[in-house]
């Protein structure tokens, strides 16, 4: 343990400022600071306003990671800090402060691909086998990976509109719930009755491991609105519960098909998404039936973090694989895929 790194990490790749320090898997500390109240009014992320909240609320972050991990600048080893995907202005804050402390410090600089850190975030959980089938579902993403090792992955499919939880959001905005929507979602979910609406579940017979959850969205909007127009009764929990159900049978399906198909030892959820309680129950459920190891990121891991890039710039950090100070951001970085 003692030779590990001590890598302080930076996560602004949309509405979260997040540091971490982390020493392989194990987090020294782990803060962030959370936007939500800011966007709430809006609906949803303006990335504007994201990028304000970022500059602001950075340098304390840092200041306070360390203190909490009980360390100065002078115990890094490594600045790590996510370049892409994400907001342009958002990722440009990160970037900018991790570029700034590992010259100052002059210590290697490490850019992670944020879905690459989500993959990572199951780490802490236990010792993981190859190949993995990792299903990422957030806001912004919603893909199927092969993990065929660390920084060798083959993503077999991904979404064609909608990621899971862009469509989350926007039914729970239809159905009069705040921002962010997954939770409210989650939350309505629990009191209402799945089989009250038969919602298209969109290619869930496909052959392939493409997703798309638009017309999903769509169809709930359609019968929000035929209900309204004929004044019939409905309750919110039954179209969320409906809505729920018809989104995870997807992702559930999909990613125990190609478990099966690549013979994975694994199988994780990873991404906003994979907070859902809901979800996590189904592919607990089926990945038993079938007998196929599931691990889970912790609650905290599943969202946006810094802790996760940590873990991933530990691996790139063993390997001497430092990043060079003129890159940039990348809102459209994709995967690194197989060698």
């Amino acid at each position: 343990m003692n030779n590990l790194p001590v890598i302080l990490a930076i996560e602004t790749s949309c509405d979260e400022t997040a540091v971490a320090i982390t020493k392989g898997t194990k987090v020294l500390s782990s803060l962030v600071s959370s936007q939500i109240k800011a966007h709430q009014p809006y609906g949803g992320v303006v990335p504007e306003l994201a990028s304000r909240k970022h500059v602001s609320a950075i340098n304390f972050l840092i200041d306070r990671a360390l203190e909490e991990a009980k360390m100065s600048f002078k115990d890094i080893d490594a600045v790590a800090v996510s370049g892409g995907p994400g907001l342009v202005g958002a990722l440009m804050v990160g970037v900018t402060a991790a570029k700034t402390l590992a010259f100052s410090l002059e210590k290697p600089l490490i850019a992670i691909n944020h879905i690459e850190a989500h993959i990572f975030s199951v780490l802490p959980e236990r010792k993981i086998s190859f190949p993995l089938i990792c299903l990422v579902a957030s806001g912004g993403h919603t893909m199927l990976v092969n993990v065929k090792g660390f920084g060798d992955y083959e993503v077999l499919g991904q979404t064609l509109d909608d990621a899971a939880g862009e469509a989350f959001d926007k039914v729970a905005k239809v159905l009069g719930m705040s921002y962010p929507g997954g939770p409210q979602i989650e939350k309505a979910a629990k009191e209402g009755n799945k089989k009250m609406y038969k919602f298209p579940k969109p290619l869930i017979d496909s052959g392939d491991y493409s997703f798309s959850f638009s017309g999903l969205k769509t169809a709930v909007i359609y019968k929000l609105r035929d209900l309204k127009a004929k004044n019939a009764s409905y309750k919110s929990a039954d179209m969320a519960a409906s809505f729920q159900d018809a989104a995870s049978e997807v992702l559930v399906s999909k990613t125990l098909i190609a478990a099966m198909e690549f013979q994975a030892a694994t199988v994780t959820i990873v991404g906003g998404v994979a907070s859902n309680s809901y979800l996590r129950e189904r592919l607990e459920k089926a990945t038993s039936e079938y007998g196929i190891q599931l691990v889970l990121p912790a609650k905290e891991f599943s969202t946006d973090n810094a802790a996760m890039v940590g873990f991933a710039a530990s691996h790139y950090y063993k390997n001497k694989q430092f990043s060079d100070f003129e890159f940039s951001v990348d809102p459209n970085w994709p995967l690194p895929l197989t060698k």
